[in-house]
């Protein structure tokens, strides 16, 4: 087949050659965003007078035909064509005849494939936040329901405070929030038009780059032609931040996965989420929780393939970067999945509040109230949590729990113990005290939450 570009050459390479360097296998994924460019830039064209109006019109009609085609899976593309420009190219010349083969004028592919995945990371944020507002929304309805739960907080994986249940939850809403405003913030670098830098170096026809911005959405353009060519920052600022996404999500996963063993019960996954063994009738294992953990390392392993990628590429353009897609759109994929499931998993997961509240009873999470109790009649912290160190001591020896010993044992370590130690000891006194803000307190708890429903309203 004769190459688009091939009039320099003559010589074909071989069709494991083509294959190689060959990116339509998956690069048609940009297919509606391509066309979408090319019906703004021969739109621009026909503005400017380089193209006659026939022939724009006729140049988009044959677009808009391929964008229905697109849209039912009705196109077939080429090995041959090498990538989703060459191959939209000629589908519109066959369709439309050799008029289509004016649509080049004034842009290159350099320019063509980073407008191409700037307009796709633009739809694809969108999305990607709105998944991120249904799982803070699956975490706040299940944070309503448990303000009032307590449980045990952790800290190094071992028993510290009791806290709120529905204070803990929302620690990963305000992470999502954090991963929201990152992709929102990214949104003002990827909506930029490279569209009409043409290969590195701008072009001699007189088009209006600011009008084809225009039409396609963008804010601005990019001041340097060699820049808007050759910079794949905001891919690699995409993945950067569903680095972190994944990774919010991957912690939630390990302390859902620890929750649901027989070992903790805290929460049980809904069956929907779980799987079985094929040996053991007995196992519910959190098969999409483990999932999820798991493929964060693809979304890692794709930022830094880029970002190797990169780190030698001279400027403008290189085929090395052709390898900056495969990684995006796995990543979106594997980002928009997990968030998918996340959500569903958030909303069904049953909390065992009795579970929890024996939890808290048998240990000495409380201990620190014990301090804070001595340091408020005067005594220094530091004497103070001395004194509870050697009664935890005690009760080691004893085999029983702080709430179990006399009032004489206290007053032996202190005589600024009084009675009104038992109300300090409860995990529900201990909780409902941390009034300081963004604490575990409940009605902090129950103030956060009203924050939230307020600016989701706002």
């Amino acid at each position: 087949m004769k190459k688009l570009w091939g009039g320099r050459f003559t010589k074909s390479a071989e069709q494991w050659v083509d294959e190689f360097g060959a990116s339509i296998s998956f690069d048609q994924e940009l297919v509606k965003e391509d066309i979408e460019g090319s019906i703004a830039h021969v739109t621009m064209l026909g503005k400017c007078g380089i193209l006659a109006d026939e022939e724009v019109s006729k140049i988009k009609n044959g677009l808009i035909i391929l964008l229905e085609k697109a849209r039912n899976n009705e196109l077939h593309y080429s090995v041959a064509n090498e990538d989703i420009h060459l191959n939209i190219e000629k589908l519109l010349i066959d369709e439309i005849g050799p008029v289509g083969g004016k649509l080049h004028t004034g842009r290159s592919r350099n320019d063509q494939v980073a407008t191409d995945m700037h307009l796709y990371l633009r739809h694809q944020l969108e999305e990607i936040i709105e998944l991120l507002n249904e799982l803070q929304n699956a975490i706040v309805k299940q944070a309503n329901n448990h303000v009032e739960t307590i449980a045990p907080g952790y800290t190094h994986l071992q028993r510290a405070q009791p806290i709120s249940f529905a204070h803990h939850l929302l620690a990963y809403y305000w992470m999502l929030e954090r991963d929201k405003e990152r992709l929102q913030d990214s949104m003002k670098r990827i909506n930029m038009s490279p569209l009409g830098a043409g290969a590195l170096a701008g072009t001699t026809f007189p088009i209006d780059r600011h009008y084809s911005a225009e039409l396609l959405g963008f804010e601005s353009i990019y001041e340097n032609s060699i820049d808007a060519v050759s910079d794949r920052d905001f891919i690699v600022e995409f993945l950067s931040n569903s680095s972190l996404i994944m990774t919010h999500l991957s912690r939630f996963c390990e302390e859902l996965i620890l929750w649901s063993t027989q070992e903790f019960r805290f929460v049980e996954i809904d069956d929907a989420f779980a799987t079985g063994s094929s040996i053991m009738p007995q196992k519910k294992n959190p098969d999409m929780a483990e999932l999820i953990r798991g493929k964060t390392g693809r979304v890692y392993g794709n930022l830094v393939g880029l970002l190797t990628v990169l780190k030698g590429t001279p400027l403008a353009y290189n085929k090395d970067m052709q390898e900056d897609k495969e990684g995006m759109f796995d990543t979106v994929k594997t980002v928009k999945g997990s968030l998918q499931i996340f959500a569903g998993m958030i909303a069904t997961m049953k909390v065992n509040s009795e579970i929890l509240a024996k939890a808290v009873q048998r240990d000495f999470s409380n201990a620190t109230e014990l301090a804070d109790y001595l340091a408020s009649k005067g005594l220094p912290f530091r004497e103070a949590h001395e004194v509870v160190g050697k009664l935890v001591l005690t009760c080691i020896e004893r085999g029983v729990y702080l709430a179990d010993l006399p009032i004489s044992v206290f007053k032996e370590s202190s005589v600024l113990f009084e009675e009104d130690i038992f109300e300090v000891l409860m995990p529900e006194t201990a909780v409902s005290r941390r009034r300081s803000a963004g604490g575990t307190g409940f009605d902090e708890v129950r103030r956060v939450l009203k924050k939230i429903e307020e600016t989701k309203k706002s």
